[in-house]
């Protein structure tokens, strides 16, 4: 009973923050819904046994995607209206996705309940005394440990490309000489003076 309370109250809270996610005037609103539903998808990733799936959700998805998100809009001066003025023309084209993405998710919703697989072999087999976290580690680190490393990579390139192409030369913006800094030297940097009474002090 205490499973079926909570499972409905993360899945009401993720369809809720989902819509204001989309109807959201405010883009920082829309962000800050839209980690309240990756929270409750990560409760309910808990509530199925896949805590690994969680773990993810909240450091990687909440933790960096989002706080991306909201830096991206908060930091770069987007015209929201000018963006909005183009969503009934879009409207009809979007409309079609969503019936396609539903479609496909009924078709699988069927496919996935036909036939005669049994429940316990529709997912990999592993040994009840390992935990989920550590199947996938033994996976991850064993059998794909090359893909994961080429993965690892491409992201670090990927990383690395995105920073040169943002680091532009720009004018009129003050930057720091570091090696300056650490040439200068403390008479260059101090001056004693024996200011008389009375006297003020010269620049």
């Amino acid at each position: 009973m205490i499973q079926a309370i909570a499972f409905y109250l993360f899945a009401g809270v993720v369809i809720l923050s989902a819509a204001m996610t989309i109807t959201a005037r405010n883009p920082v609103h829309s962000v800050l819904w839209l980690i309240l539903a990756f929270f409750n998808a990560a409760g309910l990733m808990v509530l199925a046994g896949a805590e690994f799936i969680a773990m993810l959700l909240v450091i990687v998805y909440v933790g960096a995607v989002a706080v991306l998100f909201l830096f991206v809009v908060m930091m770069l001066d987007i015209d929201f209206a000018e963006l909005r003025a183009g969503f009934v023309r879009y409207a009809v084209f979007g409309l079609a996705i969503a019936v396609a993405l539903a479609a496909e998710i009924v078709i699988g919703t069927m496919a996935w309940t036909a036939g005669k697989i049994d429940l316990a072999k529709r997912i990999a087999p592993i040994d009840p005394q390992v935990s989920n976290i550590e199947a996938i580690g033994m996976l991850l680190y064993g059998r794909y440990l090359y893909l994961f490393e080429a993965a690892g990579f491409i992201l670090l390139v990927a990383m690395v490309g995105a920073i040169v192409l943002t680091h532009r030369q720009r004018g009129g913006v003050m930057k720091q000489n570091v090696w300056r800094q650490i040439n200068r030297r403390q008479k260059d940097a101090i001056r004693n003076v024996n200011q008389p009474v009375g006297q003020g002090v010269e620049l």
